[in-house]
């Protein structure tokens, strides 16, 4: 049997922390940011956690079920 692929998209875009939790970008910061607000540019710096509802699917497309 082959082995499972993880998503190379996914690899690219979901980092683990040490207790396993799924860490994520903010979206719409990667261009067009003159229109955005100080505020809003500042709000989406930084890592987030992954919500649970959406964890079952980082994780199919890591393989990790």
């Amino acid at each position: 049997m082959p082995k499972v692929k993880t998503n190379s998209g996914a690899k690219k875009r979901f980092a683990f922390t040490g207790s396993g939790k799924v860490k994520r970008r903010h979206a719409f910061h990667s261009h067009i940011l003159t229109k955005k607000t100080k505020k809003q540019k500042r709000n989406l710096l930084g890592a987030v956690i992954v919500d649970n509802d959406n964890l079952k699917q980082v994780r199919d497309l890591m393989r990790l079920r």
